[in-house]
């Protein structure tokens, strides 16, 4: 069966048994592609509520849950979703190897585990921060105790506060127009005519959303992803020129 059709067929599934059943049911880890998807197929078919969290604020992979509709003015009280925060330190920082988000990636993946298992991997200079099924932290624990050449060891995050905050760049420019386009070009540094093949190719997302227009019009606070290339926030006007151009500032993470 087509990748596409089988996606939709799982998650209608899912919906219908949570809907039949009046109980709530969690995919895995979706990517951009897929949670844009899922609004658009559970959207008026069936009455469930559909709601997505990866584990912190601002997490790209995420869990979708679907609510039905008699339960969802409980969602506060019922929605649990089965994550699990796990931090991979190496044994000793002084002898530890520099590891970036693919080595951490790479020796989680070499365990056997599926993508869809794990959701967003934050670095710092301490080790990494990997988010990930319930099920599958025991067996993460027991089992990653090298990442490249470095001994490392993985334990519990209780507290979500030890998460490193994300780091921006702030970039501001002149524009003729608040376009999906120019904001992006301004970002990343890049003509327009570069950023236009990522938009029609349905590699844009505005707060996980896929947009495929080049004059979408973002709104202030915006998140926008853009895939092989990152993410930023379209902070806000600064101020109109008599020309009637706009001077912007974008907060770019790195």
């Amino acid at each position: 069966m087509d990748k596409d059709l089988l996606f939709e067929k799982r998650m209608k599934d899912l919906a219908s048994r949570a809907y039949n059943r009046d109980i709530v049911l969690y995919t895995d880890f979706l990517n951009l592609d897929e949670l844009h998807k899922i609004h658009s197929l559970i959207s008026g078919s069936l009455p469930v509520t559909v709601c997505t969290f990866g584990g912190y604020d601002l997490a790209e992979r995420q869990m979708a849950a679907f609510l039905p509709d008699a339960l969802s003015y409980l969602m506060e009280e019922i929605l649990s979703y089965p994550i699990v925060c796990l931090k991979i330190q190496p044994l000793s920082l002084k002898f530890s190897e520099k590891l970036s988000h693919r080595d951490y990636l790479g020796a989680l993946l070499n365990l056997g585990l599926e993508r869809s298992m794990l959701g967003d991997l934050l670095i710092d200079e301490t080790g990494a921060y990997c988010f990930c099924k319930e099920t599958m932290a025991g067996f993460i624990q027991d089992n990653l105790t090298r990442v490249r050449h470095t001994a490392v060891l993985t334990v519990q995050v209780m507290e979500m506060e030890e998460l490193p905050q994300p780091k921006f760049r702030e970039i501001q420019g002149t524009v003729p127009s608040i376009r999906l386009d120019v904001l992006i070009a301004l970002a990343f540094g890049e003509s327009r005519s570069r950023i236009t093949p990522f938009i029609e190719g349905g590699k844009v997302f505005v707060n996980g959303r896929q947009i495929t227009s080049n004059g979408y019009t973002p709104r202030e606070k915006d998140l926008i992803s853009v895939r092989q290339k990152g993410r930023f926030i379209y902070e806000q006007i600064l101020t109109q020129t008599k020309k009637g151009r706009y001077r912007v500032s974008v907060k770019r993470y790195i």
